[in-house]
C-alpha cells in the first residue's frame, strides 16, 4: 500500500463527531436508513472549546482574523474533519465519525461515519445532514475531497475494492449519485492521494517516484478521459509533508498544509508569471485541510491534543479583513 493511501486512512483514523437533534431530520432519500449522530456520540465525550485548548490555531498573517470554531450544530463534543466549503460560503461538506477511538473498517459498519452536509441560513448553519455515495444496503466510508459545479470527489473505502480508492460523483436532481472509480490510472500508476480539482488539472499530493522526500504536490492534466504524466511543483516542496491542495476560484492561490515545528501548518503560495510563489506560513500548530470560498475566508481543521493523544477536531474559520 503507498503511503499515500497510508496517509488517507489516517485521517480517517483522526475523525471523531458531531451532535444533532434527532426531531429536526429531514428524510434521507428512498431506501436510506435516518441517521441520528447524537445517540452515537459517547458518554464520555465532553465538548472541549478555545479556553480549554492547549495549542490553539496560531494565525501569522494580518490578512484575516483570529480563527474560530464554527458553533453547534457543526462543531460537537467528538470531531468534524475534512472540510469543503463551496465558493458562495453557503454550503459546508465535511467528514464526521462518533468516536475517534474506533479503527475504520469497523466506522464502516456504524451508518453514522461518513460525509455530511450543512447550509447557512439567516439562523446560522443548519442541520448536518448525511451524504449518501453508495447504494442502500452497501457499506462505505467516504470523505468528500472537493466539488466542481455538478462533479464531486471523495474517497471511500467500500465494497468490492481493496482500501480506501477515489471516486467521483455526479450531481443530478439534487442528489450526488453516478459514483464511479477515477481508474488504475489515476489510482496505481500515477498514485494520487488528497486531491483538488480546478478546471482539468487534478492537484493531488503523493510520495511517487520523484518526490523530494515524504509528500509531493504534484499535478496533472486531464484531455478527454485521459490523464498526462504528473508534474512536481518543485517550488513548494521540501524533505517534509507537503499536501492537502486547494486551489481559489482565480487559479491565483495554492493552499496546502506542510508541517511546521512538529504539527501540520496551512501555507499559502500566489501565482506569479504562471509560477508559484515562495510559500507564507498563514495558520499553524494542529492547523491543516485548508478550503476557502470567494470572500478569501479559510476554512479548516483543527486537532485538539492532550496527553499526546487527539481527542476531538472541529472546522474553524478565519475570515479575511
Amino acid at each position: 500500500m503507498s503511503r499515500n493511501i497510508k496517509v488517507i486512512i489516517l485521517i480517517f483514523a483522526m475523525i471523531v463527531t458531531l451532535v444533532v437533534v434527532g426531531c429536526n431530520h429531514e428524510e434521507p432519500p428512498a431506501g436510506y436508513p435516518v441517521v441520528d449522530r447524537e445517540i452515537k456520540i459517547p458518554v464520555d465525550f465532553k465538548k472541549r472549546g478555545p479556553e480549554a485548548d492547549l495549542l490553539p490555531p496560531l494565525l501569522h498573517s494580518e490578512g484575516f482574523e483570529q480563527p474560530r470554531p464554527l458553533p453547534h450544530p457543526v462543531n460537537t463534543a467528538g470531531a468534524e474533519d475534512c472540510p469543503v466549503i463551496s465558493s458562495d460560503g453557503q454550503t459546508l461538506y465535511f467528514f464526521f465519525t462518533p468516536d475517534v477511538r474506533v479503527p475504520p473498517e469497523k466506522q464502516l459498519l456504524d451508518q453514522v461515519s461518513g460525509t455530511y452536509v450543512t447550509h447557512k441560513n439567516a439562523d446560522g448553519w443548519s442541520i448536518p445532514q448525511r451524504v449518501w455515495l453508495e447504494d442502500p444496503g452497501k457499506l462505505s466510508l467516504d470523505s468528500t475531497l472537493c466539488i466542481q459545479g455538478s462533479e464531486m470527489w471523495f474517497c471511500s473505502a467500500r465494497e468490492g475494492y481493496t482500501g480506501v480508492n477515489i471516486f467521483t460523483a455526479e450531481r443530478v436532481e439534487g442528489q450526488w449519485a453516478n459514483w464511479q472509480y477515477v481508474g488504475d490510472r489515476l489510482m496505481k500508476e500515477i498514485q494520487i492521494g488528497e486531491v483538488y480539482l480546478y478546471g482539468d488539472e487534478l492537484y493531488f499530493h503523493s510520495d511517487r517516484a520523484g518526490s523530494k522526500g515524504g509528500l509531493d504536490l504534484w499535478v496533472t492534466s486531464r484531455v478527454g478521459d485521459c490523464w498526462s504524466d504528473p508534474v512536481n511543483i518543485e517550488p513548494l516542496n521540501t524533505t517534509t509533508d507537503e499536501g492537502f491542495p486547494f486551489v481559489s476560484t482565480d487559479g491565483q492561490e495554492l493552499w496546502f498544509t506542510r508541517t511546521h515545528m512538529g504539527t501540520p501548518a496551512i501555507f499559502r503560495s500566489i501565482r506569479i508569471n504562471n509560477s508559484w510563489g515562495e510559500p507564507e506560513l498563514i495558520l499553524s500548530q494542529f492547523a491543516g485541510g485548508a478550503t476557502l470560498d470567494d470572500a478569501g475566508n479559510i476554512y479548516f481543521v483543527h486537532h485538539f491534543f492532550e496527553n499526546g493523544e487527539m481527542i476531538e477536531a472541529d472546522i474553524y474559520v478565519a475570515y479575511r479583513k
